[in-house]
């Protein structure tokens, strides 16, 4: 049975391209980037030209961009180090109760240790109000962390309106990117982003690696000490394998963007009006237009999500119900309940999350696939007096 992979929100194949880009430093060209003789200058330059290549995508400057091991690194370098150097201006965090665990956990943490935190509520399609943030900025405010786009749910989210609040009011603005990176542009400069997480393996490149983007100025403390590798800001032989195969995946990703995003988004809406308009108790979550190109996620009366997604894997579908780092996780998800507060429905999603390789007739049969499952599962489930089940 051949495989049809719509998963890509949680992982990506690696491109042809880049495995290609990365094959000469496993065993060629393997030098340690420090390192003063040859051997070592052929690596640097190769991490110096990533570098390069990932600053220009969001208009920065090569010396901005700390290469990491991935996105939920990036984000706790973002946050731990802003916290961690600017304790002496105050000790309070705004996030957003939508955020990703690498987010949302690490400023739990912190609030164990004292700091003060404020978690914005979002509206029923997942959106942060960017007057909410303000309004819950103080004096000791130094740091807002708003994600641009949802991994569940794809709702994108008023980066720029946000940008011109935390500037205004002079509080480092952290951007978790790591859906949005060459899906979305991007300009820090434009949009007043201080810090930006991405990561590589969301874009055909190889897992293991990401980037932090920070504004050169801004004082963030190293999450490790060591060496002087990236900056001062992360200690430790960089992965120049891997920090190769990121860029050349950003990059042709970057050139492909906007026809790519015009592509999923026609497939995209194949299947949400397809499962709407045929399937009785179906709702989609997340905003109707302001979300990813790539993502759908569904809900539906009287089905549980793990059984629809198992039932979906037998006939040869890879989805999913959410998040990839919580999937073994079996509580609600958190980015459903904030949207509401109802846990049966929290429960019951389904997120089809389409990539550079999925084609018309794939999404034709996740349809039916879709159809088929949801009425097979209908069909089995104890029926409860006065509750719909179609």
């Amino acid at each position: 049975m051949r495989r049809i992979y719509a998963d890509y929100a949680a992982t990506t194949p690696v491109r042809k391209e880049a495995i290609r880009a990365m094959s000469p430093y496993f065993d060629k060209h393997f030098g340690n980037p420090s390192s003063l003789h040859a051997d070592g200058r052929i690596a640097a330059d190769a991490i110096k030209n990533s570098r390069k290549i990932i600053a220009d995508i969001i208009n920065a400057s090569p010396e901005e961009i700390i290469f990491t091991s991935g996105g939920t690194e990036s984000d706790n370098l973002a946050i731990r180090g802003i916290a961690s150097s600017n304790q002496k201006n105050g000790n309070h965090i705004i996030t957003s109760a939508v955020e990703h665990h690498a987010v949302l956990n690490t400023v739990k943490d912190l609030e164990k240790e004292g700091f003060d935190v404020t978690i914005i509520p979002v509206n029923k399609y997942g959106e942060v109000d960017p007057k909410e943030i303000e309004r819950a900025i103080t004096k000791k405010t130094i740091l807002i962390s708003v994600m641009h786009a949802n991994n569940e749910i794809g709702t994108i989210q008023p980066i720029g309106e946000i940008g011109k609040t935390a500037k205004k009011h002079s509080v480092p603005f952290h951007v978790d990117a790591v859906q949005t990176f060459c899906h979305l542009p991007i300009d820090v400069k434009r949009m007043n982003i201080d810090l930006l997480s991405v990561s590589s393996h969301k874009i055909g490149g190889p897992k293991g690696v990401g980037a932090l983007y920070v504004r050169k100025g801004l004082e963030i403390k190293p999450l490790f000490t060591g060496g002087p590798h990236e900056f001062n800001k992360r200690a430790g032989t960089e992965n120049v394998a891997g920090i190769v195969g990121f860029a050349k995946a950003a990059e042709i990703a970057n050139k492909e963007m906007e026809r790519e995003k015009r592509r999923l988004e026609k497939l995209r809406d194949r299947i949400i009006d397809s499962i709407l308009s045929s399937v009785p108790g179906s709702r989609l979550n997340g905003h109707p237009k302001n979300r990813l190109a790539n993502n759908v996620n569904f809900g539906f009366v009287g089905v549980e999500g793990e059984a629809l997604l198992l039932m979906l894997d037998s006939m040869g579908i890879s989805a999913s119900t959410g998040s990839a780092c919580s999937s073994h996780n079996l509580s609600p998800s958190h980015v459903l309940l904030a949207l509401d507060p109802d846990p049966v429905k929290a429960h019951g999603s389904l997120r089809i999350t389409l990539g550079y390789k999925t084609t018309e007739k794939e999404v034709d049969y996740i349809i039916k696939a879709i159809q088929i499952s949801v009425k097979k599962i209908r069909e089995i489930t104890p029926k409860i007096e006065g509750v719909t089940t179609y």
